[in-house]
């Protein structure tokens, strides 16, 4: 079978391979093995090949935090799954044709979900359900800011907030990013600039934000600490500049703010096995149904891996590179 990998760390498209390797066997009593139809590039992904994400395991090693693949196989103490059904991982490892995973990882989707959308379940649309509901109790009518608004989490983020009656002020780089969120739901989208604060609270009316969400770091987490309310919070759960949270000391001194960190898997370890479950089936319905969507800009083979990590790169995309192992899609 072939699987992705990497012998050093560096640029995605130079160090990363498609090899071909050993099959995964057959499933262990508490086992699932299953074809991996689809997994997108994340920047997780791009991090893990560079060598700069949190886990940097042994070399060579497999890049791939989420995943969709169709059961072949079950162990005989799994009961949840069965041949045939759509699963997600939620384990990592899964650039790869096959993969052999503990039943309690391996977690059903709906038949007949979108192939290209069951790929991006794993991780952004529960990132944003969880933000939006774990840290502060909000209620219709509230509003919640948050950058990187045209980002995968971003618009997924809208959409949840507007389902629950909350209102968003969504920070952009380019102002022409509004016609694609303000269908999306999305009530304020305003372009980040030193005056972020001042335009924010004239937008709003003065109104309170209780909760931002932050994926920038540097002074961009300072600039949404300062959009919040006096005690409200702001989650920083990523970093794209690759700086760390740059945050006046007035902001926490004076005014109470409270900056706090948030990663998928310390969140779900606060819940069972069935309450990740439901979380999942509730986020598939509205895939199902079409109220979450993340757009697609293009499908690779494994074996052009190279190619679709320079794609992923790139600025300007349309949506998520995907990567099909099997040719599902």
């Amino acid at each position: 079978m072939k699987q992705v990998l990497i012998d050093s760390y560096g640029t995605p498209w130079d160090v990363a391979r498609c090899a071909d390797v050993p099959d995964v066997g057959d499933p262990a009593a508490d086992e699932v093995v299953f074809d991996v139809l689809a997994f997108p590039i994340n920047p997780a992904d791009m991090w893990f090949c560079r060598g700069s994400y949190r886990l940097k395991p042994p070399l060579p090693a497999t890049p791939g935090a989420e995943c969709v693949g169709r059961v072949t196989a079950v162990g005989a103490q799994v009961r949840h799954v069965k041949p045939g059904d759509l699963v997600i991982n939620l384990q990592r490892e899964n650039w790869a044709q096959k993969r052999r995973v503990k039943g309690v990882d391996a977690i059903s989707l709906p038949a007949g979900i979108d192939l290209e959308q069951a790929a991006m379940v794993r991780i952004n649309p529960p990132t944003a359900e969880l933000m939006l509901s774990d840290f502060v109790q909000l209620k219709g009518g509230d509003w919640v800011i948050q950058n990187v608004a045209n980002s995968a989490v971003g618009r997924l983020a809208i959409v949840l907030a507007h389902e629950r009656g909350l209102r968003t002020v969504n920070i952009v780089r380019r102002p022409e990013l509004a016609t694609e969120l303000k269908p999306l739901g999305a009530d304020l989208v305003i372009v980040d600039g030193d005056d972020l604060a001042a335009r924010v609270t004239r937008e709003t009316g003065d109104a309170p934000i209780r909760l931002g969400l932050e994926a920038i770091g540097g002074k961009a987490t300072g600039r949404i600490c300062d959009c919040v309310a006096t005690d409200g919070t702001v989650v920083h759960y990523g970093s794209m500049s690759g700086q760390n949270p740059d945050v006046s000391r007035n902001n926490f001194i004076y005014r109470g703010v409270k900056l706090t960190g948030f990663m998928l898997g310390r969140f779900l370890a606060k819940r069972n096995a069935q309450q990740i479950r439901d979380i999942y089936a509730n986020l598939a319905a509205q895939v199902m149904d079409g109220r979450l969507h993340a757009p697609v800009d293009t499908v690779y083979p494994i074996e052009n891996i190279k190619e679709a990590l320079a794609h992923a790169d790139k600025g300007a995309r349309n949506g998520k590179i995907l990567v099909s192992p099997n040719g599902a899609i």
